[in-house]
């Protein structure tokens, strides 16, 4: 459980702007470039890949190529994290790197009691949460046509 804690602060810490070492200077690929192994880990940011900073896609490929030497569970995490990250708006991107950093700034004490309230709340989550079942609506039915005299 610790260790997917770990893996998930990880991840958020490569998104976070300011927090990463120097980005090499060659330019990252396009999506097109990449090839289907970091297509498929990558997917959940296919729409957005082009328009990521340099940066960005920099610490992303990091993320494709540990992905595989993950467990499964954290694999699924990843995944979820890459979609819940690109559903964000820019302002609420914005709000949750403010709160990284505040959580930073906290003393060790304090972060490892905010640790502690997430993984309670993690374990009361179901397994995977349900989806909401779509109900089966038959196509209307139509009165036979009568020809018109």
């Amino acid at each position: 459980m610790a260790r997917s804690i770990v893996a998930a602060l990880a991840f958020w810490l490569l998104l976070v702007p300011g927090a990463s070492f120097a980005v090499d200077s060659a330019k990252p690929p396009r999506w097109s470039e990449l090839n289907p192994e970091q297509k498929q880990i990558l997917s959940p940011v296919a729409n957005n890949w082009d328009d990521m900073s340099a940066r960005k896609r920099f610490k992303l490929l990091g993320v494709a190529k540990h992905y595989l030497k993950m467990t499964p569970l954290e694999q699924q995490r990843v995944q979820a994290q890459l979609k819940d990250w690109d559903r964000l708006t820019f302002e609420e991107r914005e709000k949750a790197r403010q709160r990284y950093q505040q959580f930073k700034q906290l003393p060790p004490e304090k972060r490892q009691e905010l640790k502690q309230k997430w993984r309670q709340k993690e374990e009361q989550k179901p397994a995977t949460e349900p989806r909401p079942v779509k109900p089966v609506v038959p196509p209307p039915v139509l009165p036979p046509a009568v020809p018109v005299q």
